[in-house]
């Protein structure tokens, strides 16, 4: 079970040898205590926004349904170009922290009135400049002459971050998959839990007491704290984000 915020912030106020909160006490912390709070929540956030794709940030599980790749889809419609990434997202601050652009991929699988055989590819992403140099004009024409619209091969992304648009316009309905991440959030209440796998608790505790000390002005403790903090950083990166082996491919021919 994941540490809430109270646990966290107590095993920090007993490090310091002050008075536990309790969840009555917690909202209405003051001095030292609310000082600490302010600080884990501080480290908290420095963590979880250190790198957008850590894996407890995703917003699902992937490949829980078929095509099985990817964790949010998105239904597409005839004439359609742009589709919300987040369709239930009123405003940017509660959209996607982030969306891993290079990993969209279309299919015809689970749209409803499709069977075998069925459309699945990659959609290769192009950048907004490249579709308004090469796509755009040829695209927009055909959708308000003769509506000749196609089989997506690409995708964009709008300027404001908040939608994906398919080139060409779909000419039919599909489901797009992709990777997307949880836009991380400060903690309120006491019972709010760290997303932060438990065996990595000693990092934000770590941070955390970096930024007390600062506070009271014990320099050699802060430093210490930073670099036990960065050393369990490295770890949570090479554990979490690179568990993958390295290699190198070569798909030349030898010809003899």
């Amino acid at each position: 079970m994941a540490a809430t915020f109270l646990e966290i912030t107590n095993e920090l106020i007993h490090e310091l040898n002050e008075v536990s909160l309790t969840s009555a006490s917690f909202a209405n912390a003051k001095g030292v205590q609310k000082h600490i709070k302010e600080c884990v929540n501080r480290a908290y956030l420095d963590i979880v926004n250190e790198e957008p794709q850590w894996p407890f940030l995703a917003v699902s599980d992937s490949g829980t349904t078929d095509p099985f790749y990817g964790n949010v889809s998105v239904d597409t419609t005839a004439g359609t170009r742009w589709y919300e990434l987040k369709e239930s997202s009123s405003s940017l601050v509660d959209d996607y922290g982030y969306i891993d652009w290079d990993n969209f991929y279309i299919t015809t699988i689970g749209v409803s009135g499709e069977s075998a055989p069925y459309i699945s590819k990659d959609l290769k992403y192009i950048t907004l400049e490249t579709w308004k140099d090469f796509y755009r004009n040829a695209e927009n024409a055909d959708d308000a002459d003769a509506q000749n619209w196609g089989e997506p091969k690409r995708v964009i992304k709008s300027p404001d971050n908040r939608k994906f648009g398919l080139s060409p316009i779909p000419d039919k309905a599909y489901r797009v998959w992709f990777y997307a991440y949880e836009l991380p959030t400060e903690l309120v209440n006491y019972s709010d839990q760290i997303v932060i796998p438990n065996i990595y608790k000693p990092v934000l505790i770590a941070r955390a007491r970096y930024y007390v000390h600062q506070f009271k002005e014990n320099y050699q403790a802060a430093s210490f704290a930073d670099q036990d903090y960065r050393r369990g950083l490295r770890l949570m990166k090479s554990n979490l984000m690179e568990p993958a082996p390295d290699y190198m491919k070569d798909d030349r021919k030898r010809f003899v």
